[in-house]
């Protein structure tokens, strides 16, 4: 980029900065602090009905920290978010008379005119972009476009995914659930740690009682410390290093663009793929980047679909490691359930909910070799928030399934859900426990499903069953707190009330299948 030249051209100051390599943020600090030369004004022609339009709306819009201009330029789009701002400044006939305008010129267009305004706001830019590109010398900026280009492209772009996929499996799903979390709990945890502690336990205290609420079937140590500790981090740790590699290369918005025609399907487009990428790593992270949807119909879609069946990294591990172990078939078979179920959804939901889609404009960053430090440290930052969030959960959900064994009340539970766990789903009945503490926790739960699995209780075909039921399931209980602060209860509590027989649904249907046709996996 040729600073020098956009400098000239945007009339202020402009200042080269890398973010993750902290380059040029000091100068930046520096230049805001000590000078305050805002930019010219950019004069954008955008054609004789929008400029006339704008002219006749600029002398009925109050004062604001904004132009007039930019404003009247927002409501021609159509930009729902100004509606409480105009109701609390203007009289009802002024604001009728806006909508009036905006209708009267977008009747002479034939797509949107936020499409319009966006397209010549585009075409602007790269106007100013083809003066100040340097082409970058030999061979590593065409080597770079043609990548860049085979991503994104209709049938290229496939296998690249496919590719993409099948490596981030291989590290996640295999040396992430099986190498380091298998050296965990069964080295580490197995053979050390809870013999130690059960010895520590008997020492202090001949109290049945307190050394099984430690080291017991449900303990802190034995259970909560060891499920999140063993099982879980090590799954998150890899999951989070890939996710970040995928971040930093400048793949994701690539994503974006290849599944845009299969979102558009559902209402949505492109951009939705972010928040659905982010609830791989935690839903309830994902459901507040939802906000990136410009209508409240998509925002709603994109909090229903990651709810339904987009599970949070630790769970994803687990389910990855547990399938890892089965066959090929059996991972097919959950992965196309699961989109199949997403798909279908988010396709009905559409139709169901009103209100309009919004415009696919989307910035494509260049692609970059990712930065092993920038890497590691968000890996790092991410498992301490893990482990600050996470793990306490794990112990609550540990002296609640203690709490209810103790009183009888978990054998009274799984009774009660017998006819619908082992009859309808074809499960065991202690799956019941990873559901009751799968709404606390989802990943807690999949590593309920886990532990029964690794001890041979469970076959193939009932790990395939549980594992969509479980991927399928009511979100944790902090992904509901989060839905009901970004939806309203109203709109969380319809979503729940939907979610919660409909996966049970789904996993007796599947179940039924294999039984039915003598599938074994």
């Amino acid at each position: 980029i040729d600073v020098n030249k956009l400098s000239s051209i945007l009339n202020t100051s402009v200042i080269p900065t890398i973010g993750v390599e902290k380059k040029g943020l000091h100068e930046l600090r520096e230049e805001i602090r000590n000078k305050k030369r805002p930019s010219t004004f950019i004069d954008v022609n955008y054609g004789e009905e929008i400029e006339k339009a704008i002219k006749i709306l600029e002398p009925l819009i109050p004062e604001a920290s904004i132009s007039k201009r930019s404003i009247s330029l927002m409501l021609l789009a159509g930009d729902e978010s100004l509606k409480p701002w105009l109701e609390k400044h203007l009289d009802s006939t002024i604001i009728a008379r806006i909508e009036a305008i905006r209708q009267g010129v977008q009747g002479k267009f034939v797509e949107p005119l936020g499409f319009i305004i966006n397209q010549i706001r585009l075409r602007e830019c790269e106007k100013i972009i083809e003066q100040v590109m340097i082409a970058l010398p030999g061979p590593r900026g065409s080597l770079a476009n043609r990548l860049s280009n085979l991503m994104i492209h209709p049938l290229w772009g496939i296998p690249i995914l496919i590719t993409i996929l099948f490596f981030m499996y291989e590290f996640v799903g295999v040396l992430g659930a099986q190498v380091f979390v298998d050296f965990l709990e069964d080295n580490i945890f197995g053979r050390f740690i809870t013999p130690f502690m059960t010895g520590i336990m008997k020492m202090i205290t001949s109290d049945q009682f307190f050394i099984d609420f430690m080291v017991g079937r449900y303990g802190i140590i034995s259970m909560a410390v060891t499920y999140s500790i063993a099982i879980i981090l090590p799954i998150v740790g890899t999951f989070f290093m890939a996710f970040g590699i995928l971040e930093d290369s400048g793949y994701l918005p690539r994503l974006a663009i290849m599944v845009h025609k299969v979102f558009k399907l559902m209402g949505l487009h492109g951009k939705a793929v972010l928040p659905m990428v982010l609830g791989l790593g935690c839903d309830t992270m994902a459901t507040l980047t939802a906000r990136i949807m410009e209508t409240r119909k998509e925002r709603i879609l994109v909090t229903l679909l990651l709810a339904l069946g987009v599970p949070c990294s630790a769970q994803l591990g687990v389910i990855l490691g547990m399938l890892g172990g089965i066959s090929v078939l059996a991972s097919i078979l959950w992965a196309f359930v699961v989109i199949l179920v997403l798909f279908l959804t988010g396709l009905i939901a559409s139709k169901i909910l009103k209100g309009e889609e919004s415009d696919f404009v989307f910035d494509i960053p260049p692609l970059r070799i990712p930065s092993l430090r920038n890497i590691l440290l968000k890996t790092l930052l991410r498992m301490k928030w893990y482990i600050k969030e996470a793990v306490p959960l794990f112990i609550i959900g540990t002296i609640i399934l203690f709490t209810l064994d103790k009183l009888g009340l978990l054998i009274i539970i799984e009774d009660i859900a017998s006819p619908v766990v082992v009859n309808f789903l074809g499960l065991p009945s202690q799956a019941t426990e990873a559901f009751i503490v799968g709404f606390l926790r989802r990943d807690y739960g999949a590593a309920g499903l886990y532990a029964l699995a690794s001890a041979g209780k469970m076959t193939p075909n009932q790990i395939v069953v549980s594992l969509i039921t479980i991927t399928l399931f009511v979100p944790c209980i902090a992904n509901l707190l989060v839905m009901i602060k970004e939806r309203g209860l109203k709109t969380a509590a319809a979503i729940v009330t939907f979610i919660f027989p409909f996966a049970f649904l789904v996993g007796g249907v599947v179940n039924f299948i294999l039984n039915l046709f003598h599938i074994k996996l």
